[in-house]
């Protein structure tokens, strides 16, 4: 076993030497040392010592299942897919057991809270309320079954995520006659024109890797051509569209939904919201659907008027009578270069990957104090993948891999996740991927203003677990914030991508190298809000989707998700969807991520970032003071302390909806 690189003592693993055939003896393993660890624990009750303890034997067993987890999102192959869901069972069965394991639960629990440390306090109430909401109060056959019942929404989760990358990449478009692609900006043209070299075809090649796909929707004047792609991006793994029934989802979410339940009761919730919130800043179910139906009730009579006013301007302006969803990204972009005589394929231009990069680093450095340094001979999982070494006040504080581009055998959307947390003597490390479209022949990637906030978005998380301060892992970095307010760093870092500084340093326009005009930074500001409201509704749309579907799910009832977004959609939604439109058989978020009951999380964060950025805007105290600020009471602080008390320590009063209405360009 000494030779299997996923169990070596290395600091960074070595992805190369890494086989599938390494995947269940690894975590045979790593299970089998967690095991003794717990037993031994176990058998210390009251220790103050043991909240240490145990984090170190968990941060062990992470590392491995971790590795693999990671390698399956970002390099899978079959045989990956096929070993890493033989472990899955094995180490879901692990954990439930660690869960619902009495003796080690009694001795964390015979600590005396007084005999802590603050923060190790807070980690001691999450530790047990991770016991709690793990069923370690079940017994005999109703432990055994909620166990099984975790194992299975683990293999279903991954189905369903399996089932997604399988539909995404099933389904490709070769064009031969390139007049079809007419509006579609050169550089995607180009990098269609590569996916068929690659795929050893002719012309070009569309696909529904999101790069792809979007400058379809946003960009290509042939209608069809849109309607074609759209109904292939909205009915990935359905019982619709081209490939309907093959990779169906439907049934999944069902069982999903079902299991929840079930598993909800079985702790004594009436559903899966409640047991979500149990550890979120949110009180209860009504005040978050309360909280979704405000901020759609205040959005929607002015998203119906920019609706309105779209499809008057694709009639007038580009001959469509009947404006239908897949017209809406092309209309929206043709309408804001006519309001706003702003093309978002010419500030593509000036966006090299690289020129952005650095002006993020730079941003992070003013901000925050943090020096990025690029890394060689770092052990990869793909040749486009870089590695950095953060530094402060002259020490190496942190760690950074980052995988930029789309490719085969890759989850699409974007993420951050641990590496490593920190640890006392050792520094944390993340990862960063995201799915830009790739650089083609010798110049770099150039990408879009929208990858640009994506990019710093997914930084401000990785920030929050990179410049944490806490040495113990399970309430340091990310660890032990609550979900809904997770999102804070992440949409507070997006707003200094509009900044004109920002803008100015992260641009160099492909052939003068000039950065963007003053003139049209003003226009995209001006555009910054354009048709807002239709964003924040749709926002609305998928919260309350998710909330109101796992309300309805306690016990057996699994509810048909057509009615419930039927539903959502006749309250909030202003736009006409198709019968056959399919969006949740791939929303992977509520059915194969961590956002299940929570995904009201990303607008209950950004109540939050929104208010914290306004202080910059305030002007009343300096950049470089606020930047610290913000490290030091809430990137710093990890899970130590509850998440509101972070935001006021920073904030010095509680969150306010006005900015964040007014961020989304609606009157408060």
């Amino acid at each position: 076993m000494s030779n299997n690189p996923l169990l070596a003592a290395d600091a960074l693993p070595d992805f190369a030497a890494i086989r599938p055939e390494h995947v269940v003896p690894a975590v045979e393993a790593a299970i089998a040392d967690h095991a003794d660890a717990m037993k031994a624990l176990a058998a210390r009750p009251g220790d103050p010592a043991l909240l240490a303890d145990k984090d170190a034997a968990d941060v062990a067993i992470s590392r491995v299942w971790g590795v693999v987890s990671h390698l399956v999102m970002v390099a899978t192959t079959p045989e990956l897919r096929e070993a890493h869901g033989q472990a899955q069972p094995l180490i879901d069965a692990h954990f439930s057991a660690v869960g619902q394991d009495k003796a080690l639960y009694q001795a964390l629990k015979a600590i005396d809270p007084l005999a802590l440390p603050e923060n190790e306090r807070r980690a001691l109430t999450l530790a047990l309320q991770d016991f709690e909401l793990s069923g370690v109060a079940l017994d005999g056959e109703a432990a055994q079954d909620f166990a099984a019942n975790r194992i299975e929404m683990g293999r279903l989760s991954t189905e369903f995520s399996n089932a997604v990358l399988d539909a995404t990449e099933a389904w490709t478009l070769e064009i031969t006659d390139e007049a079809r692609l007419a509006g579609i900006p050169e550089a995607d043209r180009a990098g269609m024109r590569a996916a068929a070299q690659r795929a050893g075809k002719e012309g070009w090649l569309i696909t529904l890797h999101a790069p792809s796909v979007m400058a379809v929707l946003s960009h290509a004047e042939d209608r069809e051509l849109r309607e074609e792609a759209y109904r292939a991006w909205n009915t990935r793994a359905s019982d619709q569209g081209p490939n309907a029934g093959q990779f169906d989802n439907g049934p999944r979410i069902a069982e999903i939904l079902s299991r929840r339940g079930k598993a909800a009761l079985a702790l004594g919730f009436e559903d899966p919201v409640a047991v979500s919130l149990a550890a979120k800043m949110a009180r209860d179910g009504a005040e978050v659907d309360a909280f979704l139906s405000s901020l759609g009730a205040a959005a929607r009579p002015q998203a119906a008027r920019d609706l309105a006013s779209l499809a008057e301007f694709a009639r007038d302006e580009l001959n469509i009578a009947d404006l239908r969803p897949w017209d809406v990204g092309f209309a929206s972009e043709r309408m804001r270069r006519k309001l706003h005589d702003l093309d978002t394929s010419e500030i593509r231009r000036y966006l090299p990957l690289p020129r952005v990069t650095e002006a993020l680093f730079g941003l992070v450095r003013e901000l925050f104090g943090v020096e990025f340094r690029a890394a060689q001979g770092v052990p990869v999982w793909h040749p486009d993948v870089r590695y950095f070494t953060l530094h402060r006040d002259g020490h190496e504080v942190a760690s950074l891999y980052a995988d930029f581009f789309a490719r085969e055998g890759k989850r699409g959307g974007a993420w951050m996740d641990s590496a490593r947390p920190r640890q006392h003597g050792v520094t944390p490390v993340a990862y960063l991927v995201t799915n830009f479209a790739p650089p083609v022949g010798d110049a770099p990637a150039y990408i879009t203003h929208n990858d640009m906030v994506t990019l710093f978005h997914e930084m401000g998380h990785c920030l929050h677990h990179l410049l944490g301060e806490v040495d113990l892992p399970s309430i340091g970095g990310i660890a032990g914030v609550e979900w809904d307010a997770v999102e804070l760093p992440s949409q507070f870092l997006e707003n200094f991508a509009w900044e004109p500084a920002t803008l100015k340093a992260a641009s160099a326009h492909e052939e003068s190298g000039d950065p963007l005009p003053d003139a049209m930074i003003t226009r995209m500001l001006g555009a910054q809000k354009f048709l807002g409201a239709m964003g924040l509704v749709r926002q609305a749309e998928f919260a309350l989707f998710d909330l109101r579907l796992h309300r309805a799910a306690g016990g057996d009832n699994a509810p048909d998700y057509r009615d419930v977004l039927a539903q959502v959609r006749s309250e909030v939604a202003v736009i006409d969807y198709p019968e056959w439109h399919r969006f949740p058989t791939s929303f992977s978020h509520i059915f194969a991520g961590g956002y299940a009951a929570g995904y009201y999380s990303y607008l209950w964060a950004e109540r939050l970032s929104a208010d914290a950025y306004a202080a910059f805007e305030e002007g009343d105290v300096s950049r470089a003071e606020l930047g610290e600020r913000f490290r030091a009471e809430v990137l710093s602080r990890g899970g130590t302390r509850p998440a509101i008390e972070n935001f006021t320590a920073f904030r010095g009063r509680e969150p306010e909806n006005e900015p964040l209405l007014e961020s989304w360009g609606i009157a408060a």
